[in-house]
């Protein structure tokens, strides 16, 4: 059997993954009113349990970008995603606070696998012209996960009780894992492919530069971290991601607090949401068309990536706005700027990093995100304290422009690879 277009079946397959791992982290986040009651748990317990999950996160994007280039896609996406489902479910049987934080920092450490084999796959699967569209589509993803956890976990607790959730959950990833272990293959071997289109991926993906035998985790790792880009490109994401994470923690609150919006009102929210959508996906079709059109691949991305930045530092605006729909149509304006930096810049990573190296450098990269959002929602809690939200949306002026700026000066060239 011939599949025309397989190479967008495979995408499809990530997005589906995507949409699950949010699903699965944003379950505790919808019941969390009915968990802390029945458990005991209060704000500030919920808050570390929260925190041990972003630790975990943390410490996973270190670590499993290195199991994903050595396990491949195809195993380890399956491990991944096997193991955050079983820790989900898990979650059901808590019984206090110590067995619900250590359930969630398990979850953790499967989350962050998924986006490391993400860029991977995208890598092998994916000619030039469409990696930004691929990115983009597996990113926003996650954000259709957060929209249907709500409707859909709500549901399920209407009938069966929270613990009953996390008893039904697990059919939906122990599902996707079959699916994706019989899917899955490298377009050399997918029986699937037309030899048309497995000619286009091989022909014009990015050579790999992988020696002859495989190296260790101490030979990947020296390899990636010596390299001024990888701390470069994680300096940037350590930046440029808490606008991110405050545009979904934050920005809901700061509607409520200063723009005197209820909660029935706050939904209007999903106009920004929305529009962060729309740059996930727009992104990789401008970067993708700078491409057909014969510029560099990382010089159509880095188009993108200075447009994002001439638009984020028009931030302030949200606050300085006087009437309310200004302030909604500037935060859309930031949320789509941003996301068509954030999957621009994964597909830059994907575009720059041997494949052999993808999954460890990345990983290593991502683990910025998840440093500045911990950061990020420390020192945003204690400024709204102290003074109020106008001096975080100051703060974003200079985000982007200062990640663009080490972008350019570390991370301009094509990889020199150090292995003998």
């Amino acid at each position: 059997m011939k599949i025309r277009g397989f190479r967008w079946w495979i995408a499809g397959l990530l997005l589906m993954a995507s949409v699950l791992n949010y699903l699965d982290r944003n379950t505790v986040s919808v019941l969390a009113p009915s968990i802390q009651k029945d458990l005991g748990i209060s704000d500030q317990q919920y808050a570390h349990v929260m925190s041990l999950f972003m630790i975990a996160y943390t410490i996973a994007y270190l670590c499993s970008g290195w199991v994903v280039d050595v396990m491949g896609p195809r195993i380890s996406m399956s491990l991944f995603v096997g193991w955050w489902t079983i820790s989900n479910s898990l979650t059901g049987l808590a019984r206090g606070v110590g067995s619900l934080g250590l359930f969630r920092f398990m979850l953790g450490l499967g989350e962050a696998g998924g986006y490391t084999a993400s860029p991977k796959v995208v890598a092998e699967w994916f000619p030039a012209r469409d990696r930004g569209i691929a990115v983009g589509l597996y990113s926003v993803g996650g954000a259709l996960g957060a929209v249907i956890a709500p409707v859909l976990v709500l549901q399920l607790a209407g009938h069966l009780g929270w613990r009953g959730v996390f008893a039904v959950m697990p059919l939906f990833g122990l599902s996707f894992v079959a699916l994706w272990f019989w899917l899955y293959r490298k377009p050399e071997e997918h029986t699937w492919l037309t030899e048309e289109e497995r000619t286009l991926i091989l022909t014009q993906r990015t050579p790999d530069t992988a020696p002859l035998q495989r190296p260790g985790l101490a030979a990947c790792l020296r390899e990636v971290l010596s390299n001024p880009a990888v701390w470069a490109l994680m300096g940037a994401r350590m930046l440029t991601d808490p606008v991110w994470y405050f545009l979904n923690f934050w920005l809901p609150k700061y509607m409520h607090t200063e723009r005197h919006l209820d909660q029935m009102q706050l939904t209007s929210v999903w106009v920004v949401y929305l529009a962060a959508d729309l740059g996930f996906l727009s992104s990789g079709f401008i970067s993708g068309a700078f491409v057909k059109r014969g510029v560099e691949t990382m010089a159509a991305r880095r188009r993108v990536l200075l447009a994002a930045a001439y638009l984020v530092p028009l931030a302030p605006m949200i606050t300085l706005s006087e009437r309310l729909y200004g302030s909604f149509g500037f935060a859309a304006l930031i949320a789509l700027a941003h996301t068509s930096w954030l999957a621009t810049l994964s597909t830059y990573i994907v575009d720059m990093v041997p494949r052999h190296l993808l999954g460890t450098a990345f990983g290593f990269i991502a683990a910025g995100s998840a440093v500045g959002g911990i950061v990020m929602n420390e020192a945003v809690g204690w400024v709204v304290m102290h003074h109020s939200y106008r001096p975080c949306f100051y703060a974003m002026t200079v985000l982007h422009p200062l990640a663009f700026l080490l972008i350019w000066l570390f991370a301009r060239k094509p990889w020199v690879s150090r292995a003998a």
